[in-house]
């Protein structure tokens, strides 16, 4: 008897939902919540630990300012759950609204802005607007004096990525949702009607119909493992942190013309960011920093800002991310019955996740989405 019960405790593990989701970032977590909150029975396999990557250790900009055009319906929409956030998960997500302004430095990329506001506007998009120098140094007092305006849209701001992940996190598992860290999906075959994962412990395996891919910089493997081939090239996008210094900014800040994101914290310690990559390996989950790149994206912010030219930087640190040929993410159907993508987000998919989530799950349940992501299809590159 003792015999028998032992086998049955070392069972491997076998299960079956409605939904698989492989990845537990921001956008794994968000479809698996709104898939739960649909009433559909979901697993969701992360090979590490949930926010580990990209989705936890990024800027936490919130934002619609500079998007491409075809991201734009998903950025309006996703700002519309932020303002929801708390009724959503359960948590601010230390999420505030404010102003998010590109600073130009000269007369081309002045009129740069200007020529991206037109076009918006032939478009419908009344969201980004310029602003003159005064205005300018009116909402940000501390800039460099030679600054002549700003793209800018109100209302953008930021939040705190892990923070928002466990949030989702939290209320997936709360709806339902069965989260298993440390499962790496090794090998997927449709068997039956359904989607069968393994993972990489012995006999483990779950079965379920439909498979969403939300594998960040690994979305790529899952992908031909599932029957599409996607490029994708896995990157570090880095970030560095200051020293406390006295308040100087609520807004959010970039550049024209070149490559910047910087927010300053509560306790006064600045963000600063600026689309450098640093080395990713997948493999070992390894980032290894580009510290010239590094110091190129330090000194944009202190030409922004000349007094961060004494602030010491205390930290520094990148993230894996998966970056598509467009830099446009993959979202939408595969080629394969029961297989729903959303992964590839290129650095910039942060604050799409709640609404990202939504169009995932509706998908994944064969309904309409609630924004059309035709211009994300994974055929797309041919």
């Amino acid at each position: 008897m003792r015999a028998r019960i032992w086998a049955r405790v070392r069972r491997p593990m076998a299960e079956t939902a409605d939904v698989a989701v492989i990845g537990g970032g921001i956008h794994g977590c968000s479809a698996a919540l709104h898939l739960a909150e649909a009433g559909a029975s979901v697993v969701l396999l992360e090979k590490d630990s949930v926010g580990r990557h990209a989705s936890g250790v990024n800027a936490g900009g919130v934002r619609r300012l500079g998007r491409a055009l075809e991201e734009i319906p998903l950025a309006l929409a996703a700002a519309q759950d932020w303002r929801r956030i708390r009724a959503l998960v359960d948590d601010d997500c230390g999420y505030r609204e404010s102003r998010y302004l590109k600073v130009a430095f000269t007369e081309a990329d002045l009129e740069a802005g200007r020529r991206r506001v037109d076009i918006l506007r032939q478009q419908g998009f009344e969201h980004e607007e310029m602003v003159d120098r005064a205005t300018l140094r009116a909402l940000l007092p501390a800039v460099a004096p030679d600054a002549l305006g700003a793209l800018h849209v109100p209302g953008d701001g930021a939040a705190q990525p892990y923070r928002t992940v466990q949030a989702f996190r939290r209320r997936a598992e709360a709806r339902g949702v069965r989260l298993r860290e440390g499962r790496a999906v090794a090998a997927i075959a449709r068997r039956g009607g359904a989607w069968v994962l393994e993972t990489g412990r012995a006999g483990e395996r779950v079965s379920a119909p439909v498979v969403v891919n939300a594998a960040g910089a690994w979305g790529g493997r899952m992908a031909a493992l599932l029957g599409d081939r996607v490029p994708l090239e896995a990157h570090a996008p880095m970030l560095a942190v200051t020293q406390a210094v006295p308040r100087f900014t609520e807004a959010v800040i970039g550049v024209l013309g070149g490559a910047l994101s910087l927010k300053q914290f509560a306790n006064g310690t600045v963000l600063i960011g600026g689309g450098v990559r640093g080395r990713a390996d997948p493999d070992s989950n390894a980032t290894t920093l580009d510290m010239a790149g590094m110091a190129r994206f330090l000194g944009t912010a202190r030409r922004v800002f000349p007094h961060l030219s004494a602030a010491r930087v205390n930290r520094a640190w990148g993230g894996i991310e998966g970056y598509t040929p467009d830099d446009l993410p993959v979202i939408g159907p595969g080629a394969a019955e029961g297989v729903v993508h959303a992964f590839g987000f290129s650095a910039h998919g942060f604050q799409l996740g709640p609404a990202a989530g939504r169009v995932v799950a509706a998908l994944a349940l064969g309904e309409a989405p609630p924004v059309a992501v035709d211009a994300f299809r994974a055929d797309r590159f041919g």
